[in-house]
């Protein structure tokens, strides 16, 4: 029996990513550039051209957009992992999954070592960030279980351990990296903190 493809969202979901797509990124800037917590949804709503009361639509409060803009990076990370042969081992399939944040980090080195600051510095936004890697193992937990063998159980079991472990290796690599200032290479403290775990 052929699996069913997903189905594609409607012109109005898609609508409703992009709008709040440039929320996000209309946000994200003011936080970076202001602080999280001196910032305003006016001042939000203001950048992007629309009222108070419509951002409320597409985000419930101001962490939110942080969620939605972590949500974004898990989808990503997600989509990565599934465009990976499914014979490859766990372990290898999800460092290559995360080649496109890395460079991400990269490329764009300033801006993402100014977020990172920002998101560390907000004591409003701790309690998302520790939830982000919860919904980030969600996300990724389906495509690793595929690649285990045994029992149901037993694969769920040993792929959220997985999942969990790679996931702290990535945000010890971004954390270190953070700390030196963007000096470091995040692929190497990554590659470290993989080994250390893995040994």
């Amino acid at each position: 029996m052929a699996s069913k493809e997903p189905a594609k969202p409607g012109l109005r979901e898609m609508t409703r990513r992009a709008v709040r797509l440039q929320i996000a990124e209309a946000a994200m800037a003011l936080f970076v550039q202001q602080g999280f917590e001196e910032t305003t949804v006016d001042e939000i709503a203001a950048e992007v051209g629309i009222s108070s009361r419509s951002i409320f639509r597409y985000f419930p409060t101001k962490e939110d957009i942080v969620v939605g803009h972590l949500d974004e990076i898990g989808d990503k990370l997600a989509a990565a992992l599934e465009a990976r042969p499914v014979d490859e081992a766990p372990w290898v399939a999800l460092r290559h999954a995360m080649r496109p944040h890395l460079d991400d980090l990269a490329t764009r080195a300033d801006s993402m070592l100014a977020t990172a600051l920002m998101l560390s510095s907000a004591p409003a936004l701790r309690g998302p960030l520790l939830n982000k890697r919860a919904r980030w193992t969600e996300l990724l937990l389906p495509n690793v279980m595929l690649r285990l063998k045994g029992p149901p159980r037993t694969r769920e079991v040993q792929a959220r351990a997985i999942v969990s472990a790679a996931l702290a290796c990535l945000n010890t690599a971004v954390d270190e990296w953070e700390r030196s200032g963007g000096t470091e290479s995040v692929d190497q403290l990554l590659d470290l903190a993989i080994e250390a775990v893995r040994n």
